[in-house]
Order: structure tokens, then sequence, then C-alpha cells
């Protein structure tokens, strides 16, 4: 199950930017849990989870064997960025202070909702039947 090389560098492309995501919101979110953690337990919890998230997608894109977990995670990290940015503009006293999702990504560029569409067309692109 190798990956096609036409693919192979936007593959290396998108577990370049899943890994810059997966550091920079681990340590926002580490930062925020342990210093302010009760100004903003919502939006500082789903950080954490983003964290997580872009740690395994990373991992399960890097590794060909965890397709599949790549798929569930990279689904998942998409319902997360559209419930979360919708619930952050229907209920905004909610998020108060941001979460990377919150307004789906706009404090990062909005890559947080591409990031995920990228992911799974590069996962259907690369599919072997």
């Amino acid at each position: 199950m190798s990956t096609p090389q036409k693919n192979l560098g936007v593959g290396r492309l998108l577990i370049a930017v899943y890994a810059v995501f997966a550091i920079s919101s681990s340590a926002r979110a580490t930062y925020q849990l342990a210093t302010k953690f009760e100004e903003a337990p919502l939006a500082y919890s789903l950080s954490a989870l983003a964290a997580l998230v872009y740690i395994v997608a990373t991992i399960a894109l890097a590794r060909p064997k965890f397709r599949r977990l790549a798929l569930i995670t990279i689904v998942f990290e998409l319902a997360g960025v559209i419930a979360v940015g919708l619930l952050s503009f229907t209920l905004p006293e909610l998020f108060a202070h941001p979460s990377v999702w919150s307004k789906f990504g706009q404090g990062y560029g909005y890559v947080p909702l591409v990031l995920p569409v990228l992911g799974l067309l590069w996962l259907r692109k690369t599919h072997k039947n």
C-alpha cells in the first residue's frame, strides 16, 4: 500500500502542516489550561481537544497502516471545527476566549477549516481499492 509518487510531496506538506498545528495548539492549550483555565474552561478544553486531534492526525497521516485512524480523526476534526464555529457565532458568551476552532478557525486564518477538507481529499485521492 504505497502512496502514488505524484502525491508524495503533497502528502508530506499536509503532514508538515498538521505537525505545526499539533505543536502550536499543544503549546497554546497547555499554557491556557495551566494559567487561565478558570477564565474559559470550555474554550480552553476545546483547544486541548483540538491539539490532541492534530497530534493523532499527524501520526496517522504519516503511517500508511493508520489510514483508517486518519480518516476517523480528520472527519472528527471537520465536525468539531463546524460545530464549534457555529456555536461561537450563535452562543458567543461560551467563547469569550477563543479556541483553535472558534469562528471556524478565524484566529488561524481559517486553516483549521480548510485543513481537514484537504486531508480528506488527499486520503480519497491516495486511496487504493
